[in-house]
């Protein structure tokens, strides 16, 4: 680990397809020079903490939740984040309004359940929307995860305490279902679509001491699904990104209050050339 080589990331699968690393390092380039509008239907409890990464990275965030104004607001958007964190009816049928707009737009729709396993509400609340809206990418914790392919899974809050026997059968099972790249975290971020895989182990273990982590990292992915349009070669990108940052933000922090703040800062100023040296993908 990891499997890469100069000049090439290899995916084994699929037909044994080989991209270029400068393919994986160009979605952030193409990210900071387009700049893409995410709208995204977050939760209240860490809806700064996603603003402030978007902003970060150089994409520029909305956060409309009303659905008076959601299907207009995702009209002028560049993709659609969903994120089931502080669910209630209200924005249950917001994201539904704007999932729905963003399907006829043909933009990326991103799914983050979080704590779906929690209440019948979630569970039932997340049916609807994979049912009603197609899905680009879904983000979870393994839990999570196993709990939308319908396999035995346990939450303790939005904590993963235990996941499906098998994780990647589970992945592969709702990707097939959803038609999504699915990406279940966890102290290897495994991102899986109908034919391909990859394993991604960047990232620290203080990132999970720090609220907000999953629901970022979600936000980040829409914004380079927004300019790159293979999703797996994007999502695989944004994962790396995000898990490198933590990395570089661990190595400046006394706790998980300065690794906040370090990792905006190092989201803001990671290079492509700290991608392609530090990325560690399994394929």
């Amino acid at each position: 680990m990891p499997t890469l080589r100069a000049g090439f990331f290899i995916f084994n699968g699929g037909g044994g397809m080989t991209l270029p690393i400068e393919q994986l390092t160009d979605v952030l380039l193409k990210v900071r020079s387009e700049r893409p509008v995410v709208h995204t239907i977050t939760n209240w409890v860490t809806a700064n903490e996603v603003a402030s990464a978007l902003y970060a990275i150089g994409a520029r965030p909305i956060m409309a939740i009303d659905p008076e104004e959601v299907e207009e607001v995702t009209s002028k958007a560049d993709a659609l984040v969903l994120n089931l964190g502080t669910p209630s009816h209200c924005r249950i049928e917001a994201m539904l309004l704007a999932g729905i707009r963003a399907n006829q737009k043909n933009l990326p729709v991103l799914f983050d359940p979080v704590g779906v396993g929690v209440s019948q509400f979630r569970i039932e609340s997340s049916k609807k929307i994979l049912s009603e809206i197609r899905m680009t990418v879904i983000r979870g914790n393994r839990a999570e995860i196993g709990t939308l392919a319908g396999q035995k899974s346990f939450l303790a809050g939005i904590d993963a305490i235990t996941g499906p026997e098998d994780l990647f059968w589970a992945a592969e099972d709702l990707s097939q279902k959803t038609g999504a790249i699915v990406v279940a975290s966890g102290p290897e971020d495994l991102i899986v679509s109908a034919d391909k895989k990859a394993v991604v182990a960047n990232g620290h273990p203080i990132m999970g001491q720090v609220t907000g982590m999953g629901c970022m990292l979600t936000a980040v992915i829409g914004a380079f699904t927004a300019v790159e349009r293979d999703p797996m070669v994007a999502t695989t990108s944004a994962v790396a990104f995000f898990g490198l940052a933590g990395e570089h933000a661990a190595t400046l922090a006394k706790g998980p209050g300065t690794f906040k703040s370090n990792l905006f800062d190092i989201l803001s100023s990671l290079t492509p050339d700290q991608m392609r040296k530090g990325m560690k993908i399994e394929l």
